[in-house]
C-alpha cells in the first residue's frame, strides 16, 4: 500500500472505512464469481457444441447428398441436422459441395459462397478435433471439424454465435446485478454501520466534554457519565462505555482526595504562618535588645546576634509570603478599586533605586495614566517582587527598565534587564514555589555571600496576577530577560 493511500485512509472516519471495505470486498467477490461463471459456462457450452459438431459431421457424411444441379444422388444436409451449420464436401479431391446456414437461418451455398471463405476453410489447420475458425463478417466464427473418409475430406461445423450471445448475456446480467447490488449494499451498510456506531459517538461525546473540563486545581467534580444503555458489557461499545465510567469514577474520587489534601495543606500553611509570626517577632526583639546592651559583648556573640536578627527577618518575610499564598489559594477576596499602575510603578522603581543603587533603573511611561481595577497593595507587591527579582539575580551595573503601556484592552507592565538571563531548564517552572536559578543570576553581596531569596517572589506575582484575571510570562536569553504582566484595563 502506497504512502498516499495510507494517508487517505488515515484521515477517513471509521464509518467510511467500514463502508468502503465492505463495498470493495463485495466488488472483488462479484468479479471473481462472474469470471468463474463465464469461464465455466463457456467451457460447458463449448463442450456441448463440440459434441454437436461431431454428430453433425457423422450424419452429414453418412447421408447421401443431392445438391441442386448435381446428379450424384446426394442430398445436401439441411437445418434438420442440428440447426445452423456449415458443410464442405471434398471427397472428390476438389470442393464438391459447400452449404452453410448463418445464425439467422439464411442459407449460403456454393452459388453465393465466396472463394475466400472456401480458401479459409482449406487453409485452416483442421483436424478430427473441433477448433474455432473465423470465416468473415458474413459467417462469423465457427467450431469446425475435419473428417477424412474414403475418397476425400469432409469439413463440417456449427456457429459460435449462440455461445457468444449466451456469454455476453451472462456478462450483462452479472454487471447489472453487481451494480445494483453495490448500490443497495453501500446504502444498507452505511445505515447499519451508522446505527451501530451511534453508541460509540455518544461515548466519545462524553469523553470530549470531560476532556474540556478544567481539572488543574480547586474543587472539581465530573458529573458526566455514560448512559446505562451504552454500558452493556456484552457489546464492544458497551465495554468501552463501562470502562470509561469506571475511569471517571476513579478520577472523580482522586480529584476529591486532592482537593481535601490541598485544603488541609493550605490551612496548615496558613495556621503555621500565622502562629510563627509571634515567636519570630520575639526572636528579633530579643536579638535587637541584646545588641543594645551597653556592656561589652564578645565579637563572636555580636556577630551571632546580627545573624540571628537577619535570618529571623528573612524567616518573617518567608512566613508572610506563605501566608499570602495560602490566602490567595483559598480564594480570599481582594479589594476592587481603581489603581493607577503608572504611579505605582514610579513609586516601586524609586524604592528599588534606593535598595539597589549599584543598578541602573529606568522608566518608560506613557503621557496618560494607565489604570486597572484591583487591590493596590497586592499589585504593588507584584511590581516590587519583579524589580527585586531583577536586583537580586543580576550583577551590579545591570540596567533594569520598567515599562507601562495600554495595549488591546490590557494594562501591560514589562520589566526588562540586560543581565545574564535565566537558564533554559528553569523557564518552565520559574513561577513555581521555591524555584531558584543557578549562581549565574545570583547577585553577590559586599560580604561575598549571595543575596538571600525565599524562592516565593515570582510565585506570589503569578498568584496575584491570576487573582486579578491577568497573565504573566517571561522570555529570557543571555543579555535580555523580559517579564510581562497583562491586567484588564479599568
Amino acid at each position: 500500500m502506497s504512502t498516499r493511500v495510507r494517508g487517505i485512509l488515515g484521515v477517513m472516519s471509521l464509518r467510511r472505512k467500514l463502508v468502503l471495505s465492505i463495498v470493495l470486498l463485495f466488488i472483488l467477490v462479484t468479479i471473481a464469481t462472474g469470471v468463474m461463471t463465464v469461464l465455466v459456462t463457456q467451457q460447458t457450452l463449448s463442450d456441448q457444441l463440440d459434441r454437436r459438431v461431431t454428430q453433425t459431421v457423422n450424419r452429414a457424411t453418412d447421408d447421401g447428398v443431392r445438391g441442386p444441379g448435381r446428379g450424384e444422388g446426394r442430398a445436401a444436409p439441411g437445418p434438420g441436422i442440428g440447426g445452423d451449420f456449415l458443410y464442405l464436401d471434398m471427397r472428390g479431391g476438389l470442393p464438391d459441395r459447400f452449404v452453410a446456414f448463418t445464425t439467422d437461418n439464411k442459407r449460403i451455398d456454393d452459388s453465393t459462397a465466396s472463394i475466400a471463405t472456401i480458401n479459409a476453410l482449406l487453409a485452416a489447420n483442421l483436424s478430427d478435433r473441433p477448433s474455432t475458425v473465423n470465416l468473415g463478417d458474413q459467417l462469423g466464427s465457427y467450431r469446425l471439424i475435419r473428417t477424412d473418409r474414403s475418397g476425400g475430406t469432409v469439413i463440417s461445423g456449427l456457429p459460435m454465435k449462440p455461445v457468444e450471445d449466451t456469454l455476453n448475456g451472462i456478462v450483462v446480467v452479472t454487471a447489472t446485478g453487481a451494480t445494483l447490488g453495490i448500490l443497495v449494499l453501500a446504502g444498507g451498510a452505511a445505515w447499519l454501520i451508522r446505527a451501530s456506531l451511534r453508541p460509540l459517538e455518544r461515548v466519545a461525546s462524553i469523553a470530549g466534554r470531560v476532556s474540556r473540563t478544567p481539572l488543574a486545581s480547586g474543587a472539581v467534580q465530573i458529573p458526566e457519565r455514560v448512559a446505562a444503555r451504552d454500558t452493556d458489557t456484552r457489546t464492544e461499545v458497551g465495554q468501552v462505555g463501562a470502562a470509561l465510567n469506571e475511569l471517571l469514577d476513579h478520577v472523580d474520587s482522586s480529584l476529591r482526595a486532592r482537593h481535601r489534601s490541598e485544603t488541609q495543606l493550605r490551612q496548615f500553611v496558613a495556621d503555621a504562618s500565622h502562629e510563627l509570626r509571634t515567636p519570630l517577632a520575639s526572636i528579633r526583639g530579643y536579638a535587637e535588645l541584646s545588641r543594645r546592651e551597653t556592656d561589652p559583648v564578645p565579637e563572636g556573640i555580636s556577630h551571632a546576634l546580627t545573624r540571628i536578627d537577619s535570618e529571623s527577618e528573612r524567616m518573617a518575610h518567608l512566613v508572610e509570603d506563605l501566608l499570602l499564598l495560602a490566602r490567595l489559594d483559598a480564594g480570599r477576596e481582594l479589594a476592587h478599586e481603581p489603581v493607577d499602575l503608572t504611579m505605582l510603578v514610579i513609586d516601586a522603581v524609586s524604592d528599588a533605586h534606593a535598595a539597589g543603587p549599584d543598578h541602573t533603573w529606568q522608566l518608560d511611561l506613557p503621557e496618560e495614566a494607565v489604570e486597572t481595577v484591583g487591590d493596590s497593595a497586592r499589585l504593588t507587591q507584584v511590581v516590587v517582587n519583579l524589580l527585586a527579582n531583577a536586583r537580586t539575580h543580576t550583577p551590579a551595573g545591570t540596567t533594569v527598565v520598567a515599562r507601562v503601556r495600554a495595549e488591546g484592552g490590557h494594562a501591560v507592565l514589562t520589566v526588562t534587564d540586560d543581565g545574564p538571563g535565566i537558564p533554559e531548564e528553569l523557564l518552565p517552572r520559574i513561577f513555581t514555589r521555591f524555584a531558584r536559578g543557578d549562581e549565574a543570576r545570583a547577585r553577590v553581596a559586599a560580604n561575598g555571600t549571595p543575596t538571600p531569596s525565599t524562592g516565593l517572589g515570582l510565585s506570589i506575582v503569578d498568584a496575584v496576577v491570576a487573582a486579578h484575571r491577568g497573565s504573566v510570562d517571561v522570555q529570557s536569553r543571555s543579555g535580555r530577560t523580559v517579564f510581562t504582566v497583562r491586567l484588564p484595563l479599568a
